[in-house]
């Protein structure tokens, strides 16, 4: 497995936006691990050990034959802010965010991501996946011929115990769901760590690098993401329109 740091990322927003779920969760399906998230991804109230999992800090990560992860970094602060997984040529972005205790954000946030997406030109789509209601976005993009595309990222979220986990699919596996199972299987595999210390609800859990694990320049650059909810991390899949 390898690690880098990605491109620094722009200040953080305050806002938020993403997808909702086809049947929200109550807050006892929140607290209980049932519903959406009977399967993961976890709380660290849920696991017996961290063994075995590579340890940023919010977020413990499984480990995969071919996977490689970046940490994408705030360039203001310095501070990391998302980590990125590489697997078969596509990618899913994890950030974790504080949550109140007793209602999802999971809901509020697909709206505001489509009105994000909408006031860049783009689409927003809602689709039934493994998650519940998860949103495909596409948004206006050049491609290296000069013709006009667009580029995709698909949007997961689950809503934990007094935290909210965000995914962003891009490549193949915003589009492919056979191309997206392996990043999917790992989305269901992450343990949440929020603490217990007073968040406000949507700042971001602290991410970090691993202890043991140096850091190396990731092999080729890609699109930074920002720390906000409010628009589309990463969708570097462009296709052609027409």
């Amino acid at each position: 497995m390898v690690f880098g740091l990605g491109r620094k990322a722009k200040k953080e927003e305050a806002s938020a936006p993403d997808g909702s779920l086809t049947t929200a969760e109550s807050p006892e399906d929140v607290e209980a691990g049932s519903g959406v998230r009977a399967n993961g991804p976890f709380d660290e109230s849920e696991i017996t050990s961290r063994d075995g999992y590579v340890d940023l800090g919010a977020l413990l990560i499984a480990p995969s034959e071919g996977l490689q992860l970046r940490l994408e970094v705030e360039e203001a602060t310095q501070r990391v802010v998302a980590v990125t997984l590489d697997l078969n040529g596509s990618s899913l972005q994890l950030q974790a965010f504080a949550a109140p205790k007793t209602e999802g954000l999971w809901d509020e946030i697909r709206e505001q991501i489509g009105q994000s997406v909408g006031a860049q030109g783009g689409q927003v789509e809602e689709v039934d996946g493994g998650f519940g209601t998860e949103l495909v976005a596409k948004l206006p993009a050049g491609l290296p011929d000069g013709s006009q595309g667009y580029r995709v990222a698909r949007f997961v979220g689950v809503d934990g115990p007094r935290w909210f986990l965000r995914g962003v699919l891009g490549g193949p596996a915003a589009l492919e769901r056979a191309a997206a199972e392996p990043l999917e299987a790992l989305f269901r595999q992450v343990v949440v760590i929020r603490g217990g210390s007073p968040m406000p609800p949507r700042d971001l859990l602290q991410l970090r690098l691993p202890k043991d694990a140096a850091a190396t320049p990731p092999p080729s650059a890609t699109q930074p993401p920002t720390s906000s909810l409010q628009e589309p991390e990463r969708g570097p899949e462009t296709t052609q329109i027409g």
